[in-house]
């Protein structure tokens, strides 16, 4: 159990109590789980509990927040092998590789990240009233590189607040389809599920806003390498942005229109390049290669890097071939 107290400040004066946790850097909790704890006795306003998430908060008072110990899930253990690249007793940072999924759902009830992590970590954190191996952010499923993961509450809180400020370093590459029409650029387009197919995302002004900066590393006579860095996180985020902004999905990303003929422009439909490119790429070409960050413990500045793949490293030398033959 972990208890938490803070003194409003003038700014805060007025706000609902759980929108003014849910807005303090070092509450690591969503609002509806603070919805929870306040419904439920775990928070007290100058000692006296109170029950209403819409209670509003004043200058000078002292707000109390117990999180009680997370409750173990009934998640198996897994020995699933891992590229862990660094280790301490407060953090990981991995090397994911493609076709792991990060949480258990009921389409993948085992075999993930969260699975591999509960047998290789004895030390867990427990963030939002569960026991989880602090997974702080995510990759796609088939999306390669580099991610971390705390052990216990202090490293995932501070590590989501770094997040919060981007002031994370996140670098991805990419291989795609088509020239982007602009070497560099920020794509500032806001991010939401499709109404039509739920299972995706897509760019709608209802949506999150997401940004992603990108720049062309090189282009090839179809396609091109590029490297993204994100501002925000949304699901997706570089996919639907390549995609949907750009017109250059990336390379065999079924979903957003790196696989299918259709998609694929009519100077490359039946292309001998496009047919060997597929062949190779076994997943979309999207690889997460650097991750850097302040370790929360520590205070020292650390930056990961992993090279893409051996498939991205195919896909990438035959197109390089083609520029040749």
């Amino acid at each position: 159990m972990e208890t938490f107290s803070f003194t409003v400040t003038e700014d805060a004066k007025g706000l609902r109590l759980d929108l003014y946790l849910a807005s303090l850097e070092e509450v690591a909790e969503s609002r509806t789980y603070i919805n929870t704890l306040i419904k439920n006795g775990y928070v007290q306003i100058n000692g006296e509990p109170v029950d209403k998430p819409s209670s509003r908060v004043d200058s000078g008072q002292v707000v109390t927040l117990i999180v009680p110990d997370p409750e173990p899930i009934s998640l198996m253990p897994e020995p699933i092998e891992l590229d862990i690249v660094y280790e301490d007793e407060y953090l990981l940072v991995i090397n994911k590789q493609a076709g792991l999924v990060i949480h258990p759902a009921a389409s993948c009830p085992n075999g993930t990240l969260v699975n591999a992590l509960l047998y290789h970590c004895r030390n867990l954190s427990g963030i939002s009233g569960e026991l989880r191996p602090g997974i702080v952010h995510r990759l796609d499923k088939d999306t390669t590189g580099l991610m971390m993961a705390a052990k216990e509450n202090f490293t995932h809180r501070e590590l989501s607040s770094q997040l919060s400020a981007k002031t994370v370093k996140r670098r991805y590459i990419a291989l795609v389809w088509h020239h982007p029409d602009r070497l560099t650029g920020e794509i500032d387009a806001p991010i939401g599920r499709d109404p039509v197919h739920r299972q995706k995302m897509a760019v709608e002004q209802s949506g999150k806003r997401a940004v992603t900066n990108y720049a062309v590393l090189q282009q090839y006579r179809l396609a091109s390498e590029v490297e993204c860095r994100l501002e925000t996180g949304r699901t997706h985020q570089i996919r639907v942005h390549m995609s949907s902004e750009k017109g250059c999905p990336i390379i065999a990303d079924e979903t957003y229109g790196g696989m299918t003929p259709k998609s694929i422009s009519s100077t490359v439909r039946n292309n001998k390049l496009v047919e060997d490119v597929l062949k190779l790429a076994q997943h979309q070409m999207l690889h997460a290669e650097t991750l850097g960050f302040i370790h929360p413990k520590t205070g020292e500045e650390m930056e990961f890097n992993a090279a893409p793949p051996l498939e991205y490293s195919l896909v990438r030398k035959r197109l390089e071939r083609d520029e040749n033959e």
